[in-house]
């Protein structure tokens, strides 16, 4: 059986700083991920760079801590708050000088105080930094060639591995390739899996987020937190799928169809709409977002009309990648819908990273707690490089005390599984389910009928199960049943809170 002192779950920006640092601790690691390395929203392909924010400087910590906790809307847990801003200067610093990763930074000081580089929900410029894909990617692949990290490319978590004690010794993953299950000893696991975006139809993150690993941590004794507050984000479906809509432009946007807006009263709520990216119940400008919802699947029709000249540098840098990279010229009929996109809430964890089960440790998107009910732009990247790097850190310091034992020889491997083809129908139905009641309008009836479908969807699938199948539908069958567990915690979490609150809209 293969062995490890850490085992990480994910190769998105939290899972690979947290193997990092814990090689660098003196810990043998292995990376597993359902894709391929350096995968999921961090690498999504569509990604033409993550905005990284922090601090200024030392006074500026203390408001960007408010901020948080005001555009949170006060569910954020304000030690998780505080040790991430704390820890975001050092993690800019660390990228920078021990990675080596190049970061974009504004063409100027007047353009940084520019307000398109005012973050999403924020109040205020910030220090902005730009993450772009093949700085990253170069500086982990050297990272992971010269410490000896193992990579596990396309291997799932299918579940975890327990002792006597219910302490975390390991994994069971799903070679994709090969299509056999491969037990993994650990010391110390950490899951780093991405959010929950892979449970809707339309989602902003690679179909390898597959939104699973928050249930097997819960299956195992941790807990889950804010998790009815997901981002939402317009994007393109038309000429081209799959693409954020970049907020700073809806300035600069024409609508070509009929809306529920007054005509006098458009203008004024695009130009608020300009100022942040996800869905919000927060400001009146939620009215773009509900007339982009109300016209379904086929999306809203709009151009740009861009000035000819003045145009402000975020607004020419995307304006240039829309063209260059996917040929869409800003005269272009285009289409836009909302979108799953990041997750505000996950697996919930201390300031260690923590999960609170013996030998589990979880960073990045699947954890939830340092963000509220909106999270600041520029975030999401940050939270995976400061808990990435306290989660490897921690991982590495629990496997050092951990006492030596031989792996075990006998790990009980799942034993039921399902078709594969009845497994994918099922998950369309799960993800139709979602998408249908727990998007942006969310009501006490839709969000009652969401669970009832979920309830059959489950019962249908263990009805569907049979013992002593081969590992494929054994993955199946696990994979479909974590996605359901998890849908269902969702769609409790929003019908149990009953007032809207950021991305937590209630309808009724």
């Amino acid at each position: 059986m293969e062995s490890t002192d850490v085992l990480v779950i994910g190769s998105g920006i939290a899972g690979l700083c947290a193997a990092i640092e814990a090689a660098r601790a003196g810990a043998t690691v292995a990376v597993a991920s359902a894709g391929k390395t350096m995968s999921g929203s961090s690498f999504f392909p569509g990604t033409w760079g993550l905005g990284l924010i922090g601090p200024i400087d030392e006074d500026d910590e203390q408001d960007l801590i408010d901020t948080i906790q005001a555009v949170g809307g006060g569910v954020a847990d304000p030690t998780l708050v505080q040790t991430f801003v704390h820890g975001i200067p050092q993690a800019i610093q660390w990228l920078e000088q021990d990675l080596g990763v190049e970061l974009q930074r504004p063409q100027s000081a007047e353009s940084a105080q520019q307000k398109q580089f005012i973050p999403c929900f924020d109040h205020k410029t910030r220090n902005w930094r730009g993450l772009t894909r093949k700085p990253l990617e170069d500086a982990c692949t050297a990272q992971i060639k010269s410490l000896g990290i193992r990579l596990f490319p396309r291997h799932e978590l299918i579940d975890l591995v327990e002792d006597t004690t219910g302490k975390i010794i390991g994994a069971v993953l799903y070679d994709r390739t090969n299509k056999h299950l491969v037990p993994m000893a650990a010391k110390a696991t950490i899951i780093a899996a991405g959010g929950t975006g892979g449970l809707f139809e339309r989602s902003l993150t690679s179909a390898d987020v597959l939104s699973s690993s928050q249930a097997i941590a819960l299956a195992h004794g941790a807990t889950l937190t804010n998790i009815e507050f997901m981002q939402m984000m317009p994007g393109f479906i038309e000429p081209k799928r799959n693409l954020v809509f970049n907020e700073k432009t809806w300035r600069y946007v024409h609508v070509d169809q009929p809306v529920d807006i007054a005509d006098d009263k458009l203008d004024d709520l695009l130009e608020q709409r300009s100022e942040y990216g996800p869905f919000t119940s927060r400001l009146a400008s939620r009215a773009i977002d509900l007339a982009i919802d109300q016209a379904g699947a086929e999306g809203l029709a709009l151009h740009y009309d861009f000035p000819r000249e003045d145009v402000p540098e975020f607004v020419q840098t995307f304006a240039t990648w829309l063209q260059d990279e996917h040929g869409i010229a800003p005269t272009d009929e285009m289409r836009v819908a909302m979108y799953a996109h990041a997750a505000n809430g996950g697996i919930k964890i201390d300031k260690t990273a923590y999960t609170g089960v013996e030998g589990l440790y979880a960073c990045g998107e699947a954890t939830g707690g340092m963000h509220g009910a909106d999270r600041i732009g520029g975030l999401s990247s940050a939270n995976g490089i400061v808990f990435g790097r306290i989660a490897g850190a921690s991982a590495a310091q629990a496997a050092q005390n951990a006492p030596e034992v031989a792996p075990k020889a006998d790990v009980a491997l799942p034993q039921h599984g399902i078709a594969t083809t009845d497994a994918e129908r099922l998950t369309r139905g799960l993800k139709h389910t979602m998408s249908t009641y727990c998007m942006i309008n969310r009501t006490e009836a839709g969000l009652s009928k969401a669970l009832r479908e979920l309830e059959s969807l489950q019962d249908e699938a263990t009805m569907l199960s049979k013992p002593y199948v081969n590992d494929s539908e054994i993955a199946a069958y696990a994979r479909l049943h974590s996605q359901i567990q998890l849908a269902v915690e969702m769609a409790k979490a929003m019908r149990k809170r009953t007032e809207s609150l950021g991305s937590h809209y209630r309808a009724d």
